[in-house]
């Protein structure tokens, strides 16, 4: 039966009359804390439905400490990161953990230098009850602030320093990047293919991209630095890059492209220079990205990694600490289509 407040807002002493409890077990139940019988919480939710109840958030962060909000933070450009269906997946997967926490994600961007100082200050502000780091570069120096933090913060993928260490503060996730490049690249082998080329990430710049061209050299360690080129992870970049390959190797028959969005502009230069895919090159990608993957032609072979599991697991690890520092590598498997 619906219960009524006589026109007014539903406060926490209508909750605990109505439920028949206290007004610290109303609270404990809303703050989610432990130790409250299970028939109980179901009792309070059920008033709290009926009621309309909604919590104070101001007062609830008062007491527990928390804002529900947790901060996504991407040194690119904005315009940029919502074109990459990759960054849209990894989103897409911490919204859908942190709305199980009852949490909302705050994106915060790093288009300009000033916005260093900005976002620091916002993080240490007690705005957030976590930050999820993507895609930090050497020398960035969001890496020495997250040391001064006091809230937990998840990379993802593991960020490079300059001097090519790692930031060991924080826990990370991240994929099998090389294990999965020596797998793409021992399929182009094993179909014959003796002149194997790769369009690489920035590798000065990211792990992943440094992992993946290890993976190539795992299977290749012989093959000519010509065969090598280096893209910005964006389609207009790895046409650009195969352009600059079959200029200097025009013989070549197979490409390991190290994303999925690169090799899509792989094969636009290979389609505009008469190259049969896979007849007269063969060519696998990285990331299984069904927007990409799936609407490619012919359809591109690729490197699988779950994306959107990766961003839950980013998400999740801001909630679940431990004594140790909690990191995760999300495996690889290669997804046979038509293009190899």
């Amino acid at each position: 039966m619906t219960r009524r407040t006589h026109g007014r807002r539903p406060t926490l002493e209508d909750v605990a009359r109505y439920s028949g409890v206290s007004r610290s077990t109303v609270s404990r139940v809303i703050n989610g804390e432990p130790r409250v019988r299970a028939e109980v919480v179901e009792q309070v939710r059920r008033v709290i439905a009926d009621l309309g109840y909604v919590p104070n958030q101001a007062a609830r962060q008062l007491v527990t400490h928390r804002t529900n909000a947790v901060a996504v933070v991407a040194p690119q450009p904005q315009n940029r990161l919502f074109l990459d269906p990759f960054f849209d997946c990894l989103l897409r997967g911490v919204r859908r953990e942190l709305a199980g926490y009852g949490a909302q994600a705050v994106l915060l961007f790093l288009d300009e230098p000033d916005d260093y100082t900005r976002v620091a200050d916002y993080l240490a502000g007690g705005h957030v009850d976590g930050a999820v780091l993507f895609a930090l570069h050497p020398g960035d120096r969001l890496h020495e602030m997250t040391d001064r933090l006091d809230i937990p913060v998840v990379f993802g993928g593991r960020p490079l320093l300059r001097d090519g260490g790692t930031v060991r503060a924080h826990a990370c996730v991240d994929g099998d990047n090389r294990g999965g490049a020596r797998q793409a690249v021992q399929h182009l082998v094993a179909l014959g293919r003796t002149r194997v080329a790769t369009v690489t990430g920035p590798y000065d710049q990211e792990h992943s991209a440094a992992d993946r061209l290890a993976g190539y050299r795992d299977v290749l360690p012989d093959a000519p630095p010509e065969l090598t080129e280096r893209a910005d992870y964006t389609q207009q970049g790895g046409a650009d890059a195969m352009a600059a390959l079959l200029d200097r190797r025009p013989d070549l028959d197979a490409v390991f492209a190290a994303s999925d969005l690169m090799a899509s502009g792989v094969l636009r230069t290979l389609r505009e220079r008469g190259r049969r895919v896979p007849e007269d090159v063969a060519v696998i990608g990285f990331d299984d990205l069904t927007a990409i993957a799936e609407a490619t032609d012919p359809l591109l072979t690729t490197v699988h990694q779950d994306v959107e599991e990766m961003g839950r697991l980013m998400a999740r690890l801001l909630f679940e600490r431990t004594t140790e520092l909690p990191s995760a590598i999300v495996p690889t498997r290669l997804v046979r289509r038509a293009s190899a």
